[in-house]
């Protein structure tokens, strides 16, 4: 099959143009979008550019050490990310999100990476950092909405969890039921997307395969590993981020520290 299509400045200018029929829309029906449809725009531009920038140095210099900052840069921010996408949080929510995502993308990414796809070296950063970043975006957002679902349940539920323990709950027990439901709520983006893939959409990496000129089933081989990857990711992420959130919250007393949940 023939490779991508180059794309020019001109290109991108006509794309960007199509911002503007959003800009004017947003006008005609007063939505007050324009400013955050101009800032997000921009940011997608600066952010891709430089991303584009730096993975190509990245890629041509083919050391260990770079694709392991890279790494470690994209860790750190997605763990930011998904702990103040939660309306509300606990000391040290910041330090449990980041090195959940680290343990739960990095084993499955190098499960993924070298076991499974093969590549030489395993650390190969055209392999590594890409699906890296694909375990990272769906992870984080499993994370987020499970740590928002087990906080505001135990802000709002303080009261009833503090009676189970008075009467002889342990904090296991007392906590099992919103930890359960958290996880739940964790992992429903992933679960729809696994569900609908392929019938209602084509996802990024399969898309991106058959645009650069791969064969649709080549394409099709990796999304499938992808999409798993993406699954045993999340779901080691939401439960490690749930156990974390249930360790800081409930002490060795079995009392509820519900002092420490604060809105952000």
């Amino acid at each position: 099959m023939n490779g991508a299509i180059a794309l020019t400045n001109l290109d991108l200018v006509w794309a960007a143009a199509l911002i503007v029929l959003a800009g004017v829309t947003s006008l005609a029906l007063r939505l007050d979008l324009e400013r955050q449809l101009l800032i997000a725009s921009v940011r997608t531009v600066v952010q891709l550019l430089l991303v584009g920038f730096v993975l190509e140095q990245v890629f041509a210099l083919e050391r260990a050490w770079a694709v392991g900052a890279v790494c470690a840069v994209m860790v750190a921010l997605a763990g930011r990310a998904a702990v103040t996408r939660s309306t509300r949080t606990y000391p040290g929510a910041a330090w449990a999100g980041t090195v959940t995502l680290a343990l739960a993308a990095g084993v499955t990414v190098v499960i993924g990476v070298a076991g499974i796809v093969g590549a030489e070296p395993w650390w190969r950063a055209q392999y590594l950092i890409p699906m890296l970043g694909m375990l990272l975006g769906n992870s984080l957002t499993g994370i987020s909405l499970c740590l928002d679902s087990f906080l505001e349940v135990v802000a709002e539920r303080s009261e009833r969890i503090e009676l189970d323990l008075s009467l002889g709950a342990t904090r296991w027990e007392a906590a099992r039921e919103p930890l359960q439901d958290a996880v739940r709520r964790g992992m429903i983006p992933i679960l729809n997307t696994m569900t609908v893939v392929g019938l209602v959409s084509l996802p990024g990496m399969m898309t991106g395969q058959i645009l650069g000129g791969a064969s649709p089933l080549l394409a099709v081989r990796y999304q499938i590993v992808i999409m798993f990857l993406i699954a045993v990711s999340t779901t080691l992420g939401v439960v490690g981020t749930a156990l974390l959130a249930y360790r800081a919250l409930f002490n060795p007393a079995h009392q509820l520290l519900r002092r420490r949940v604060r809105r952000r």
